[in-house]
């Protein structure tokens, strides 16, 4: 599924429109990511949390050449399902 795909899916079931429903979506993903961008937590109740850690700095190595590389520490974000999700998946 992809971003018009959703829109389409939500747009039915709110009953608006697709321009409206790709607003919605797009007003929730800036919402989410300025909250982590803040170092926020941001959880969706029944859906999962969103949360941002810092990766510490580590040695690589370049596939090409094989050569040792340092990867810079950096802040990442980090989905966590929760229980209902896990468990509507899972029933697959």
């Amino acid at each position: 599924m992809n971003k018009s795909d959703l829109a389409g899916t939500i747009s039915v079931d709110a009953q608006m429109s697709k321009t409206q429903a790709n607003k919605a979506i797009d007003s929730a993903i800036h919402a989410i990511t300025g909250a982590l961008k803040r170092g926020d937590h941001v959880t969706l109740s029944g859906f999962g949390s969103f949360t941002v850690y810092q990766r510490k700095a580590r040695n690589g190595r370049n596939p090409q050449t094989g050569s040792v590389i340092k990867i810079k520490a950096q802040r990442v974000a980090k989905f966590s399902p929760g229980i209902d999700l896990k468990k509507a998946v899972g029933r697959g």
